[in-house]
């Protein structure tokens, strides 16, 4: 074993095993994304998923968690996250409590505010967690172009040195870190210094015979024919104005939809009454429907 690879039992030794052992969890990753995920897990290098909302970005991270046998933690970004909510904070109901109950038996104990912020009172959010998880953890930092330029300012360190301070305990240290995983729909540009310290991958919209081998392992038992008709309607969709174009998450959905309707073909009145599992906004559905005929035929 070279310098920088893990030693975890469950890594696997080759990008083909890797590939092989998504498949096997539900996930088809092409030769590229399965090089750049083998390297980020031997090198311990945070990875960067770039794409278009829908195409696995987030899934990916939750299928290693499983065929790795790893802790998934998620942190999900929004617009206002601060440091607190990502790392810790102190329990202050339970503080609360203590003096109160203190109090009540009149103990004078002169650490008792020192204790009162040891870990007992401790919440571990979800990068805590993964520090103190390590390598038994899959860290998915998911859709950080939402959070603003502080927080992806404070996540360079921890993601350089994986370590987290608290005043009141100490330092606490990964003796070796997650796999993260950090997901970016693109709604505004990273920072060059956020990307440095990743290795990057773009996830695109696959081409349609893969798309269509990826919806039948997400929803075995599907008919071929009713999912090329679908991914073929999807891919036309995809060439319109849509202010939210399909992803494969909304191809899986509307196959699993007609299907679960008992709908054999694409037509355009199945279309009609299933829209509302692909497209997820209001101009969007209304700018399709004067096409909806030849984009269900293929006319």
């Amino acid at each position: 074993m070279t310098r920088g690879e893990s030693p975890h039992a469950n890594c696997p030794q080759s990008v083909d095993e890797l590939t092989d052992t998504l498949r096997h969890g539900g996930y088809l990753a092409d030769r590229g994304l399965a090089t750049a995920l083998f390297v980020a897990l031997r090198l311990h290098r945070p990875i960067l998923l770039e794409g278009e909302v829908g195409v696995g970005k987030t899934e990916v991270a939750k299928v290693l968690a499983t065929v790795l046998d790893r802790k998934l933690i998620r942190l999900q970004c929004y617009e206002g996250i601060d440091t607190h909510q990502a790392l810790y904070e102190w329990d202050y109901a339970r503080q609360m409590l203590h003096i109160r109950a203190l109090s009540e038996r009149q103990v004078a104990d002169a650490d008792a505010v020192d204790k009162l912020f040891g870990p007992r009172f401790l919440l571990e959010r979800p990068l805590l967690e993964a520090v103190r998880a390590g390598e038994d953890a899959v860290l998915l930092i998911d859709e950080i172009d939402r959070a603003d330029d502080e927080f992806e300012a404070f996540l360079l360190e921890l993601l350089s040195d994986f370590q987290i301070s608290i005043p009141e305990i100490g330092t606490i240290s990964a003796q070796s870190p997650p796999l993260v995983v950090l997901t970016s729909n693109r709604t505004r540009e990273l920072h060059d210094a956020l990307k440095r310290r990743c290795l990057y991958h773009w996830i695109g919209y696959p081409p349609p015979e893969r798309e269509v081998e990826i919806v039948l392992v997400r929803a075995p038992g599907v008919a071929t024919a009713l999912t090329r008709k679908v991914v073929a309607a999807v891919n036309r969709l995809r060439e319109l104005d849509l202010a939210k174009p399909p992803g494969v998450a909304e191809t899986i959905d509307w196959v699993r939809t007609l299907d679960f309707l008992g709908a054999t073909d694409l037509d355009p009145a199945s279309a009609q009454d299933t829209l509302g599992a692909v497209l997820k906004e209001r101009d969007d559905l209304e700018l399709v429907q004067a096409s909806l005929a030849e984009i269900a035929s293929g006319a």
